[in-house]
């Protein structure tokens, strides 16, 4: 995520290059046989085709953005209920207790390990750091975080058996568990389900239509400028497009992508304070860029 209140020059240029050479290289290409050549091409209603696109463009970077944010508010909910599993663990069984220390411990291994399936990544060293005695099987399955969530539920239902916690301290920390599995679903749910296809071929053939027309529209009002004044409006469009580009899967690794791995650092500190133990510190933006 792009921290900087205005992005380095070096990275607006990385995304922007390629869009801006090839419009500027068509826009002298219609300004050079507009010049040169007897044929005109007729005048195009590009105010009216313009206005449509904004507002198609608009509406989707809209809903792109809904789906970014309802992401970053999946994830404020699993940070408190991580934090709410740690204080009510610590106050059932004390902040010593073997469970304790077990139950925060694949928490934070929990979350290390539903960052990384989030991201399309190998499990790393994290989550068996956190969790040295999660076997092959375990972080084998098709979901290793759901895996590790099921196995928290097993220690309290351990401790239940064994009298360490009653059915009501039981009942409270299985509904917190059931919250932290409500938001991994819906985090999913994000990941697994893009955009319809009409929401990404249309617009996408639509901007790219309209650059193409753009020079032929203006050259006969701009002349000689056409290339500069085409390439800056098709320009406009193009990063309208990208911004709901990027934002339809929050939960990549790109600049534009919500920080995850921020994130889970700041649950793994906030968890081992609770018990007592030294705190990474945070993680720091990278050239504008918190990942």
């Amino acid at each position: 995520m792009i921290v900087d209140s205005v992005p380095a020059l070096k990275t607006i240029v990385r995304e922007v290059w390629r869009p801006l050479a090839g419009l500027f290289v068509w826009d002298v290409i219609v300004t050079g046989f507009y010049m040169y050549s007897p044929f005109h091409a007729p005048e195009l209603p590009l105010t009216l085709f313009g206005t449509v696109l904004a507002l198609f463009l608009g509406f989707r970077s809209n809903s792109a953005y809904q789906r970014w944010w309802e992401g970053r508010v999946l994830w404020g909910a699993l940070i408190n209920a991580s934090r709410s599993l740690t204080r009510n663990v610590i106050a059932f069984l004390g902040r010593d207790d073997l469970y304790t220390r077990e139950i925060v411990n694949q928490q934070i291994a929990y979350v290390h390990a539903l960052r990384c399936q989030l991201r399309r990544q190998p499990l790393d060293n994290k989550v068996t750091t956190f969790f040295p005695g999660a076997d092959d099987a375990l972080l084998a399955t098709q979901n290793p975080a759901n895996s590790l969530l099921e196995n928290t539920g097993q220690r309290v239902a351990s401790a239940l058996r064994e009298g360490r916690i009653d059915t009501i301290q039981q009942v409270h920390l299985d509904a917190i568990l059931v919250d932290i599995a409500n938001a991994q679903g819906g985090m999913e749910r994000l990941k697994n389900t893009p955009l319809p296809n009409q929401y990404r071929f249309v617009p996408n053939l639509f901007t790219r239509l309209f650059c193409v027309l753009l020079p032929i529209g203006l050259v006969a009002t701009l002349g000689i400028a056409t290339p500069v004044g085409s390439t800056l409006a098709g320009l406009m469009f193009l990063a309208v497009y990208a911004i709901g580009d990027d934002l339809t899967d929050p939960f990549g690794n790109t600049a534009h992508d919500l920080p995850l791995s921020a994130m889970t650092r700041t649950i793994e500190a906030n968890l081992l304070e609770s018990l007592g133990e030294p705190a990474p510190p945070p993680l720091q933006p990278h050239r504008g860029v918190l990942r």
